[in-house]
């Protein structure tokens, strides 16, 4: 890179450096977001993936606060929503009929943490700190009813 060229807009990013941190290989990432191309995120490790309509995720979104969430990867084309979880999920959301959670290797093709690639965008982006959506809290926004199942104190 010649001295007057600027950087990828990933490259000095807490929540970029995060999402690359969960790849199995980061410099082919890279390489594909350089030509607009969207990165593939092996689920499991790292993360689990919960599958949602969009337009009940962003009704979601409010419910669970910005405070209380982590990222939601969206597919604007399609209307899907995908939330980022623990690795650790249980059987927290198997009673939500309106998410499908994805099985370990399920393969989540992720834009750069800044900008759209191919009708996919970071709606609620990754911020650096590893943090995730609780599914307590996912299933009680996008449960039967669609509002919270937990006391007001549980959304803080």
């Amino acid at each position: 890179m010649s001295k007057t060229a600027q950087p990828a807009p990933y490259a000095r990013q807490a929540g970029t450096d995060w999402l690359l941190s969960c790849a199995d290989t980061p410099a082919e990432i890279r390489t594909r977001w350089d030509a607009d191309q969207l990165g593939e995120f092996p689920s499991g490790g790292h993360w689990r993936v919960a599958e949602a309509a969009l337009a009940h995720s962003m009704d979601a979104i409010k419910r669970i606060g910005l405070s209380r969430q982590g990222p939601v990867l969206a597919d604007v084309s399609q209307g899907i929503a995908w939330w980022l979880l623990p690795p650790t999920l249980g059987d927290e959301l198997d009673d939500v009929r309106t998410i499908t959670i994805r099985p370990r290797g399920w393969v989540l093709r992720c834009p750069p943490v800044l900008y759209p690639v191919r009708g996919r965008v970071w709606i609620e982006r990754p911020d650096g700190s590893g943090r995730l959506t609780d599914p307590v809290l996912l299933g009680a926004a996008l449960g039967p009813g669609g509002g919270p199942r937990l006391s007001a104190e549980a959304f803080g």
